[in-house]
């Protein structure tokens, strides 16, 4: 990674991010395929939808009758986090159009997010649209391809699991988070270290009390909010 923020650097920089992508999609297109959906199907909901753990819930739902209304209320609570990630984002496109503001938002995942933040610590906290636009793009197009191949390969793979494809976002995020982390010289590693454990605590304890959506979201903003006060207080 670098400090180009042109819209190749931006292809080049979501490259690596791909192979979660890749894993991840190719698991629901196998299930999507094995829960009665045609590959058509599987891929346009990918191109409309384009959320990883929303299609896996509409997917559920779907097998289970639920109505339409409530499959859309569910997508809209799973995918609640993205307001939070838009607010962080939009502040470095201030100056632009809001139709550029409204192509990032519209392609930004968790994956362009993280590597968003991660750029920053190379560009003198600067982003730009083109930039943003490459790695959404090509991480959109990876999606949508990786979940039709999942489903043509559907009739062949009984258990994604079994190839330890359910895995693959996770290994990615460890990995775009380790690498958040050492190349961010704002903040001394270990208080990095002492943030995540800390955040890791109360998802695990949230979500005790309450459902993995609500309990991200509340842990999202209980860690900014507590981030914010340590790093003021080692500021003084």
């Amino acid at each position: 990674m670098n400090d180009k923020l042109n819209f190749e650097t931006g292809v080049k920089d979501a490259l690596p991010t791909v192979f979660g992508y890749i894993g991840i999609g190719l698991a629901f297109g196998i299930v999507g395929k094995t829960s009665g959906l045609s590959v058509l199907e599987i891929f346009l909901m990918s191109l409309i939808t384009y959320a990883g753990s929303a299609q896996f819930v509409m997917v559920s739902l779907l097998l289970v009758g639920s109505s339409i209304p409530f499959i859309m209320l569910s997508v809209f609570l799973v995918n609640a986090r993205f307001i939070l990630m838009s607010t962080t984002v939009a502040q470095y496109f201030r100056q632009d159009s809001i139709w550029q503001n409204i192509g990032i938002g519209t392609l930004l995942t968790d994956e362009s997010f993280a590597l968003s933040m991660n750029k920053l610590n190379f560009t003198n906290h600067r982003l730009a649209p083109s930039w943003f636009h490459g790695a959404n793009l090509v991480a959109y197009l990876t999606w949508a391809l990786a979940t039709a191949a999942g489903g043509i390969l559907g009739n062949l793979v009984g258990d994604p699991k079994a190839f330890g494809l359910d895995f693959a976002l996770v290994a990615m995020f460890i990995g775009l988070l380790y690498l958040q982390m050492i190349t961010d010289r704002s903040k001394a590693f270990g208080f990095q270290v002492v943030m995540v454990v800390i955040v890791c605590a109360l998802m695990y304890g949230l979500t005790i009390f309450f459902s993995d959506n609500v309990a991200l979201i509340a842990t999202t903003l209980i860690g900014c909010f507590l981030g914010m006060v340590v790093e003021q207080w080692r500021s003084r």
